[in-house]
C-alpha cells in the first residue's frame, strides 16, 4: 500500500449501502492505505443508527473496514473555518470542511460521493476523487 486515501462520510455510506460508487471505495479499501476523520466516523455512525441499524451491528461493521480513524486536531478546525466561505456557495457541512482541512494537512487524496467538491479541488489545491459514475 503506497498511497493514502481519505474517505469522506458519504463515501463510506455509499460503500456500506451498496449505491453507486461502492466499488472505487472497495478498490480503495483494498489497495491503499485509508482514513477517516474522527468528525466523518461520527457522521457514518449517525446516518447508520438513523436509518435503523443497531449499535452492535454498526459497531461490528465499521471495525472490520480496513481504515483508520484519525483524530481531528485543532488545526484542522481552524482551517475547517477559514474553508467557509471558499466552500460556502456547495453547503459544505463542518464535518465536510473538516475533511478537506485534513485532507491538506495530510496532503492525501480524497475521496468522496459529492461531485459538487470537483468544483473547489483546484482552488484547495487537492486531489479530489468523486466515486460517482459520472451519470449519477
Amino acid at each position: 500500500m503506497s498511497q493514502t486515501s481519505l474517505l469522506d462520510a458519504s463515501a463510506i455510506l455509499a460503500f456500506l449501502q451498496g449505491e453507486p460508487g461502492q466499488e472505487v471505495v472497495r478498490q480503495a479499501l483494498q489497495s491503499t492505505r485509508c482514513l477517516v476523520t474522527a468528525a466523518n466516523q461520527t457522521e457514518v455512525i449517525t446516518r447508520s443508527l438513523d436509518r435503523g441499524g443497531s449499535s452492535d451491528t454498526i459497531a461490528l461493521i465499521l471495525a472490520n473496514l480496513d481504515y483508520t480513524v484519525i483524530d481531528t486536531l485543532a488545526t484542522d478546525g481552524a482551517q475547517a473555518g477559514w474553508l467557509r466561505s471558499a466552500t460556502r456557495q456547495l453547503s459544505l457541512s463542518l464535518g465536510d470542511r473538516l475533511c478537506l482541512a485534513a485532507a491538506q494537512r495530510l496532503k492525501t487524496k480524497v475521496l468522496t460521493a459529492d461531485r459538487p467538491w470537483l468544483t473547489i479541488a483546484a482552488a484547495l489545491e487537492l486531489d479530489i476523487v468523486c466515486i460517482r459514475p459520472d451519470a449519477h
